[in-house]
């Protein structure tokens, strides 16, 4: 059955054709055969055995992990420094390289609409398309273990998601704002400071801060590839099967996130 809008604005139901029954069955079989055929691709390598033995080895595990580890908190307390630092100073970096990028990817303030836009669109998408965890694992490579690695991988990994959103902000300005400002004589400096700036500082703070608090999950895991931070506190504790360590550190990442959550809904809502 199908729903119809009559002339008066009431709906109706009214049957569906042969033609359209069909066409509706033959969607639902192509629906069911691709799903069957993808979850036959996708558990092709599974060994069963382990998957019916998870529950039991979960709870296993679950027992090692409890209590806490809570001695172990000392040694971690310059990790969890150095994470808190890859967000912050990767998040500085990106803002910094991805203001120029996003007024050269807005259409009203690009110098060139069909070379730099395209460029600085391309930019933006290289970033958002590799995860920083392949960030880390190329800088690690290039630049050897450490927080340095992990800064530029963040920088790198938040350009895209700053620049795109800033510059989407750029876009949706108040173009009269802009009209009055250049009708006084304003130079491309002056129009910029007065006209545009202040528009989008609302926009741009929350954006900022919004990333910064995405950054501080992301760097917890970069330690992971050798990139500086808890990570690596973590890995080798995994490493060791030292579960009740294990538990520590998810403990202290998990209130660091929840930290850092409030402190940037805290900063947004001033802001906003």
């Amino acid at each position: 059955m199908a729903v119809q809008q009559l002339a008066n604005g009431r709906f109706a139901w009214q049957r569906r054709t042969a033609r359209a029954e069909w066409l509706n069955w033959l969607a639902w079989l192509a629906g069911v055969a691709l799903t069957v055929f993808c979850w036959r691709v996708m558990t092709e390598s599974t060994i069963w055995d382990y998957v019916w033995d998870a529950p039991t080895q979960a709870a296993d595990i679950g027992g090692r992990m409890v209590p806490p580890r809570w001695s172990y908190f000392p040694n971690i307390l310059k990790p969890l420094w150095d994470t808190l630092n890859i967000a912050t100073l990767g998040t500085l970096l990106a803002v910094f390289i991805s203001v120029p990028i996003a007024f050269l990817a807005a259409r009203n303030t690009t110098p060139s609409v069909a070379f730099v836009r395209p460029v600085a669109i391309l930019v933006i998408v290289s970033s958002r398309s590799i995860n920083a965890i392949i960030w880390a694992l190329l800088l690690v490579s290039i630049l050897g273990p450490g927080i340095l690695a992990g800064i530029i991988a963040i920088a790198l990994r938040s350009i895209g998601f700053i620049g795109k959103l800033l510059y989407e902000a750029i876009e949706e300005i108040d173009a009269k704002q802009v009209e009055a400002i250049s009708a006084t004589g304003a130079s491309g400096p002056q129009t910029l400071a007065y006209a545009i700036v202040p528009q989008i500082m609302p926009a741009f703070a929350g954006i900022t801060v919004f990333r910064w608090d995405i950054n501080i999950r992301e760097s917890t895991v970069l330690g992971l590839v050798g990139a500086g931070g808890i990570g690596l506190n973590l890995e080798s504790s995994l490493n060791t099967l030292a579960w009740p360590q294990v538990t520590l550190i998810l403990l202290v990442i998990l209130g660091t996130v929840v930290i850092s959550e409030w402190i940037s809904a805290r900063i947004r809502h001033a802001i906003i």
